[in-house]
């Protein structure tokens, strides 16, 4: 019976690892992992470390190349458009800038990096973003381009 308790505790442990590691690309010299650790959202609130996760079957990637704006990404859950979006400038692979994040409402203007970008619907894109109090990671397929 302990031998049982102690096997299910390993991996629960190890899926725990591999399902919420939220880190896809992060060291500056590195290079672009062909698979995500995770698909989707990853978000990390840092001031009580809880962690909130939206699987890639979930969202929607809209990447839209004559914006008035210039290229530019938006993506949102498509269940919930207006309760979870993301949108940024920041298309091209190692480019960073800002964007705008809303969580439930409260929208955070966030620094973002472009980990890896992609530009034809089935292509990958994915993006590590920071903000006082908050940790991010999208692993995205494009859904649309406009």
């Amino acid at each position: 019976m302990i031998m049982k308790t102690t096997i299910k505790s390993l991996c629960l442990l190890v899926l725990t690892l591999i399902l919420f590691n939220c880190d896809n690309d992060d060291d500056v010299n590195a290079v672009n992992e062909d698979v995500c650790n995770y698909a989707g959202f990853t978000f990390l609130d840092t001031s009580d470390n809880t962690q909130t996760l939206i699987p890639e079957a979930e969202l929607t990637t809209d990447f839209y190349y004559t914006s008035s704006n210039g290229p530019e990404v938006e993506i949102y859950e498509t269940a919930n458009p207006s309760d979870f979006w993301f949108v940024t400038l920041v298309v091209a692979d190692g480019a960073t800038g800002t964007g705008q994040l809303n969580l439930g409402g409260t929208i955070h203007t966030v620094n973002v990096a472009c980990q890896r970008t992609g530009n034809a619907v089935g292509e990958e894109m994915r993006y590590d973003i920071t903000a006082s109090g908050l940790e991010a990671e999208f692993c995205v397929i494009i859904d649309l381009y406009h």
